[in-house]
């Protein structure tokens, strides 16, 4: 199968979440070989509206990846909960699904996103204060998890807890630090960087 082809991207999406079918079949309310038929044989021909629909919103997609109709409206980005950590992971992904945002494909491009590589978190207490607020969303891009020395505002994951902070390269280490003085000190811990804050949301007062 070509690597633009719908069963082929599945297969995909699935190793880099570290899935499989069978868990994905399931997790549509479906036999365990649901996927599996349809990524070699198949059968069905097109998987169902919804199926699709769920393949997609889980792995944070367009529909048009899984052989559904291209979005001209924009990518439709997974929105999640940045207070709500699954435990360790490598991907935004693993955290709490709230539901779906869209941006539109010339704002993607401008800032550089790949599809399926975005998110948009809810910041969550004043640690990062005055720049960043309680409840302000952010998009955050997955493939820049690389800090230099001059730093920027990274979501992080810190002895288990998913966190945004401001991450620097200091020699040969990550340091992170919040924005507000009066903020708790963070625990010394190895630093996984999950992606780099790219955009601000805020609601108006």
């Amino acid at each position: 199968m070509r690597s633009d082809d719908p069963r082929t991207r599945l297969e995909v999406l699935a190793k880099d979440a570290s899935t499989s079918l069978a868990a994905l079949s399931r997790m549509l309310g479906r036999g365990p070989a649901y996927l599996q038929q349809w990524v070699r044989y198949g059968s069905p021909r097109v998987l169902a509206e919804r199926d699709r629909r769920m393949l997609a919103n889980f792995f944070g997609v367009a529909e048009e990846v899984l052989g559904g109709e291209a979005d001209a409206a924009g990518w439709r980005i997974p929105r999640l909960d940045v207070s709500a950590s699954a435990g360790p992971g490598s991907a935004v992904g693993d955290e709490a699904l709230l539901g779906l945002d869209s941006i539109s494909i010339e704002t993607a491009r401008a800032l550089g996103l790949s599809r399926g590589q975005a998110a948009v978190i809810r910041v969550a207490g004043d640690s990062m204060a005055p720049g960043l607020l309680d409840g302000d969303r952010l998009l955050v891009d997955q493939t820049s998890r690389t800090p230099d020395t001059r730093g920027g505002v990274y979501v992080i994951r810190l002895d288990g807890m998913l966190m945004v902070k401001r991450v620097r390269r200091s020699r040969l280490l990550l340091v992170a630090s919040s924005d507000n003085p009066s903020a708790p000190p963070l625990p010394h811990a190895p630093i996984e960087v999950i992606g780099r804050a790219v955009w601000q949301m805020r609601r108006p007062l």
